[in-house]
């Protein structure tokens, strides 16, 4: 097997991509300390021992599906940043519904707190939580900003506000699976001009 092909000329690039989807289903339904590598195996149409040797381990099969989800995530995010006010808030959530489109559960991976501490798979999870909180921080930060309010507590319990709501919206939306990205996108405008807007 060269570094381009993969088993029963699959090639490489898209055998990973198999597991990898296989992966993130797994360790959304069953988190990291329930999830079983024989289901991704099995899930993804190939052996258990084949998954080994594309990964190494259940941890790097977990920390490789959090570094394609969170990539995506984050530069979702990323782009809808240049907008202002409540705009920022509601293209933020666009961006989220639009990233996580092909694969709903990435945000779970990035929020599960079952792998072993001290872990890759922990560390990962958590060095992508502590980004998401980052850019939380500008975005909120600013909106209070431009209302006057430059309180650094009052962003901080705003900031956990976001990250929660954001993480409510999406599991409701994992038990609400015949919505689409875009249906949700527009749920959340909805909701925003309900809440916030005259």
């Amino acid at each position: 097997m060269t570094a381009s092909t993969g088993t029963k000329g699959v090639p490489r690039a898209e055998r990973e991509t198999q597991i990898l989807d296989a992966a993130v289903a797994e360790f959304g339904r069953n988190g990291y300390a329930g999830a079983s590598v024989n289901t991704v195996a099995a899930l993804a149409g190939i052996s258990k021992p084949l998954v080994y040797s594309y990964f190494g381990s259940k941890d790097g099969l977990f920390v490789a599906a959090l570094h394609r989800g969170a990539a995506t995530i984050i530069a979702s995010i990323e782009a809808a940043r240049d907008n202002n006010g409540m705009r920022l808030a509601s293209e933020t959530l666009r961006a989220v519904f639009t990233a996580l489109a092909p694969r709903p559960h990435d945000w779970t991976l990035i929020h599960d707190l079952t792998p072993p501490p001290g872990s890759p798979a922990a560390h990962t999870a958590a060095t992508y939580r502590a980004k998401l909180a980052e850019m939380a921080t500008d975005g909120v930060s600013t909106l209070l900003a431009e209302r006057g309010n430059t309180n650094p507590l009052d962003a901080s319990a705003l900031v956990d506000v976001w990250l929660n709501a954001v993480t409510a919206l999406v599991r409701w939306w994992h038990a609400h699976p015949d919505q689409s990205a875009t249906d949700m996108s527009t749920r959340c405008d909805r909701l925003i001009q309900a809440l916030f807007l005259p």
